[in-house]
């Protein structure tokens, strides 16, 4: 009968000896791969020449574009940024001012942006710079996001991604450019309206499922924490751009309460959940006290147009040290800069363990996806 105990010892020290099975980690506690400009599919040949004989600083900085929307997703990026104009009549950008510069410069006409007269109807419209850098590889905003949804239903159990959105009203200080619709609270509300057009309620991620019970969505983020990554699979988590737009965007919400987007907030605000410090160099330890503490944060990698073609990653090196989940770049994974082959990506996979949030425990392996087809392409042009 004494042998008993004896037996029993050994099955518990061998019980608490046996490997724990992985546990899926938060959203704020890994790090991602995202684009900056993710639409932009560069000027014209004959616009860039022009642009560069009256500013040749802004060419450099305009002379990038992007693999179409669905080969990024292949690719493994998970974070995309999209600039959006309002066009609630239609016609607004559809006679850019470029091919008609270009036509008085005598250089041969670039191809048409818009031949099936996409931009003549109404819509929110993706834009960078309208008249001068308007060429996007998808238009108008819903195919952008129906370009996603659908990769999205090929591809189930993905991991969330992440989309931010730029409101624009901007115009350029020459005369002859179109001056766009003004963001207002009824502009954010057909924004909104746009995207659930598009996305069923169980594939969005929305401030609604993240506050929970909890008052503001600051309390729920840095008191209990966002829902985890095999929660959020397959999701989309709409972000707001810019700080500008908050105050329209919360009026009457301040905890966001009904909307889509999470703003780009102010720590210490209800609707702060999600944070854009684009600085890692400078401000490196704003982003990991922001980190610690639960926020979002999205970061950018490349340090310039003259750091990317030296290959300088000082920039790069200090994003993703800093702890910022969403690593926004214009040359990710094996799409490179031609010339000094520039990138951003990790030893392996799409994602990783976040250096300054990451729990004890947490593994890469819960991160994989099946391989999806197009991997590995290069970039073909600067």
């Amino acid at each position: 009968m004494r042998i008993l105990p004896l037996l029993i010892i050994p099955f518990f020290l061998s019980c608490s000896d046996a490997p724990k099975a992985p546990v899926s980690p938060k959203l704020n506690e890994i790090q991602l791969i995202g684009t900056h400009n993710s639409y932009h599919s560069g000027l014209g040949e004959s616009e860039l020449a022009l642009l560069r004989k009256r500013n040749p600083k802004a060419a450099d900085s305009l002379e990038y574009k992007h693999l179409p929307l669905a080969e990024q997703l292949a690719m493994g990026v998970r974070q995309f940024e999209l600039d959006v104009f309002e066009d609630s009549k239609g016609g607004l950008f559809a006679d850019p001012a470029a091919p008609r510069m270009v036509a008085q410069a005598g250089l041969r006409a670039d191809p048409p942006v818009d031949p099936e007269g996409v931009l003549k109807k109404p819509g929110f419209k993706v834009i960078h710079v309208q008249d001068i850098d308007y060429r996007s590889s998808c238009q108008p905003l819903v195919n952008c996001l129906s370009i996603l949804r659908d990769w999205s239903k090929e591809n189930p159990g993905h991991l969330p991604i992440f989309v931010l959105i730029e409101n624009k009203d901007g115009k350029p200080e020459e005369s002859g450019y179109v001056t766009p619709e003004p963001v207002t609270e009824a502009t954010l509300d057909a924004l909104d309206a746009e995207i659930k057009s598009v996305f069923p309620p169980e594939q969005l991620l929305t401030p609604d499922n993240v506050r929970g019970a909890f008052p503001s969505l600051e309390a729920a983020v840095t008191r209990r924490g966002w829902p985890t990554v095999d929660a959020a699979r397959g999701k989309f988590i709409f972000l707001l751009d810019q700080e500008r737009v908050t105050p329209l965007y919360t009026m009457g919400r301040s905890a966001l309460e009904g909307r889509v987007m999470f703003t780009n907030g102010l720590p210490g605000t209800p609707d702060a959940a999600f944070v854009k410090v684009n600085d890692p160099v400078g401000r490196g330890e704003e982003i990991r006290d922001l980190v610690k503490k639960g926020y979002l944060v999205r970061t950018m990698t490349d340090g310039g147009v003259e750091a990317v073609r030296k290959n300088d990653t000082a920039q790069r090196d200090a994003a993703m040290a800093s702890g910022a989940q969403l690593l926004s770049t214009d040359y990710p994974f094996t799409y490179k800069h031609p010339k000094s082959g520039y990138s951003v990506g990790f030893e392996k996979g799409i994602a990783r363990c976040n250096p300054v949030s990451a729990k004890p425990g947490c593994s890469e392996t819960v991160l994989a996806e099946t391989a999806a087809p197009g991997a590995g392409q290069s970039r073909a042009a600067d």
